[in-house]
């Protein structure tokens, strides 16, 4: 199976596959060399033939000779192996990770995080064993053949037409294998990564499991799910054992074949021992290096199919950036469409500004279309139409290292890393202060809290599980304010955290919007009345905008939200207060009886 998509792919590793099989023929010819020494000193053995001791010192010589090239070129060649293995290791690692780096915030279409991890991890051992076993072997056998016909045709003609033509006999035995196999291992590396996903989701998600009672049906599921893969693995073993059967039959057929022609020739064609001895041993040497590579099948065929996966990675675009620098802080969208799939615009001639300072808010029910805005404002989209720019140049035409360094987004998923907060507030700006750090703090009400709890070097544990909602989103909007960027985007920022943490946050993206470009996203209206300017949407289009009393006077879409999700408050809060009334209520008459 030879891909040379793949073969393209190791670039300039090309010239290691050629001198590994330079040597795998150096190493060939080494291995005649024994036998024909043996064969030498047979002969010599042979009467008429002189028998005195000197002249068995050149067979012996020369057998030497050539155990000495064959162990060094074997050396040479696992060591040319093992160095070509380490280097496409290393470039396939470096080009996935740049290209991952390259996508930026773009996600990775059709791939999750387990695949993702899979394919840059383990997909790439398996193209090592690829490149460094399987490709220098499928030269080989091409190359070995054809060389063992041209030494041996001069000592029998018929011996070596014969052996020469059971050894295709192989490679279409791979080929008719082939068709399956491509078929099953797809299935294989698809079964792999689904487990994987399955694994993956059930552990990030065991405490809803516990709590819901469904961690018996999550088992039986990630059973089910390994009992596939086990079958499906079966299968490749059955292939490959099949396969192996099936060049080894054809390989001692056409070696017992080469034997009985030798055999033949001694009796009537006055071939001499010595030489049908020669053509006896050397016969195996037509068939091991295509019995090789068919060993090495399996091998080919995994990282194979984890190459392809690699290459629709490398092959997604590159978001398109330009190398101007960003001259104005001021945001805006002009005629903007965009749809994901081609199909459905989510956006719809949308036109929206973003000034360098104030704050502007896009308000609208879920599925209208903000967050597809914030996507196209940090460059993870491009519309298909109209024009998203920084200042007066589109943002295709800036530096993407120029734009992020005036850019912050904080939303209601922002990563907080495993690690001491002070090294969490170093990743947004490598020589900040302590003193810095706490008046970021202080800003978001956390002072007290860090203070009290281990400080600085408090450890946050993985996906920030020893602190509260609230206290993590303050935390992240405390690490962007020490960033100071001109442009801040909150996407969502104050969602599920209670009412205290969000009004702390909210008065500090206020209190920021006097200096910055602040854009807020939020479902709750109540959030952004403060806002100069409000952007409401529905379906895709922005229907109204102004300042809160603006649209709550039109009486328009925004007016009757704020007014339905205004009372939807008002009588949760008065529920709560005849719930407290009551408890307390209960506890007043429960001690008046004791």
């Amino acid at each position: 199976m030879f891909d040379r998509e793949l073969i393209r792919l190791i670039g300039g590793n090309k010239k290691y596959v050629v001198y590994a099989v330079l040597l795998m023929v150096l190493g060939l010819l080494a291995n005649i060399g024994i036998t024909a020494s043996i064969c030498w000193a047979i002969w010599l053995t042979i009467p008429p033939q002189e028998s005195e001791a000197v002249t068995y010192l050149y067979p012996a010589i020369a057998a030497v000779a050539a155990i000495f090239v064959r162990y060094m070129a074997s050396r040479l060649t696992g060591d040319l192996k093992d160095k070509l293995g380490r280097k496409v290791k290393k470039d396939l690692r470096k080009r996935t990770y740049d290209k991952i780096l390259k996508l930026g915030v773009r996600s990775t279409d059709g791939m999750s995080m387990a695949g993702l991890t899979q394919v840059s991890m383990e997909g790439v051992e398996q193209l090592d064993l690829y490149y460094s076993t399987y490709l220098p072997q499928f030269f080989f056998a091409m190359i070995a053949p054809i060389l063992l016909f041209c030494i041996c045709v001069g000592i029998d003609w018929r011996f070596s037409v014969v052996l020469l033509a059971c050894v295709p006999v192989i490679p279409v035995s791979i080929i008719a294998v082939s068709k399956y196999a491509k078929r099953v291992f797809a299935k294989y590396w698809g079964i792999y990564t689904s487990m994987g996903d399955t694994f993956l989701d059930s552990v990030q998600g065991l405490k809803e499991l516990k709590i819901f009672k469904a961690d018996a049906a999550r088992h039986k599921k990630i059973n089910a799910s390994a009992e596939e893969f086990r079958k499906i693995t079966m299968k490749v073993l059955v292939m490959q054992l099949m396969s192996i059967t099936i060049m080894d039959l054809i390989a001692f057929a056409g070696a017992g074949a080469g034997t009985a022609l030798a055999i033949v020739g001694v009796m009537h064609d006055g071939l001499s021992p010595a030489a049908a001895l020669f053509l006896i041993l050397v016969a195996v040497e037509f068939f091991l290096p295509l019995r090789s590579l068919g060993g090495a099948f399996h091998v080919a065929m995994n990282g194979a199919s984890a190459g392809r996966k690699i290459l629709s990675l490398l092959r997604m675009p590159d978001p398109v950036w330009g190398m101007k620098q960003v001259a104005s802080h001021e945001l805006s969208l002009s005629h903007v469409t965009f749809s994901y799939d081609g199909k459905r615009d989510v956006l719809k001639d949308v036109c929206m500004a973003f000034p360098e300072r104030g704050m502007t808010a896009i308000v609208g029910e879920s599925g209208c279309g903000k967050s597809t805005v914030v996507n196209l404002l940090i460059g993870a989209n491009r519309p298909q139409k109209g024009q998203v720019s920084v200042g007066r140049d589109s943002l295709e035409s800036v530096s993407r290292q120029a734009y992020y360094a005036q850019l912050a987004v904080v939303s209601y998923n922002t990563y907080i890393f495993n690690d001491t907060v002070r090294a969490n507030f170093r990743l947004a700006k490598k020589d900040v202060s302590e003193g810095e750090i706490w008046a970021a703090l202080k800003k978001v009400n956390l002072e007290g809290f860090i203070r009290d709890n281990g400080g600085l070097d408090k450890v946050i544990t993985e996906d920030a599980a020893n602190v509260s909602g609230g206290e993590k989103q303050r935390l992240a909007l405390a690490v962007n304010l020490v960033a100071d960027k001109d442009i801040y985007i909150f996407d969502e920022a104050t969602s599920n955290i209670d009412i205290e943490s969000e009004e702390i946050i909210m008065n500090t993206i206020k209190e920021m919007s006097a200096n910055k470009n602040v854009v807020v996203i939020s479902h709750r209206l109540g959030n952004v009345v403060p806002a100069d300017n409000i952007y409401y949407m529905e379906d895709g289009e922005v229907k109204e905008s102004g300042t809160h009393e603006r649209l709550m006077a039109e009486g328009g879409g925004y007016a009757a939200l704020y007014k339905m999700q205004k009372t939807l408050e008002e009588g949760y809060k008065e529920f709560s207060a005849w719930r407290e009334n009551r408890q307390s209520g209960v506890r007043a008459d429960g001690e008046a009886r004791a």
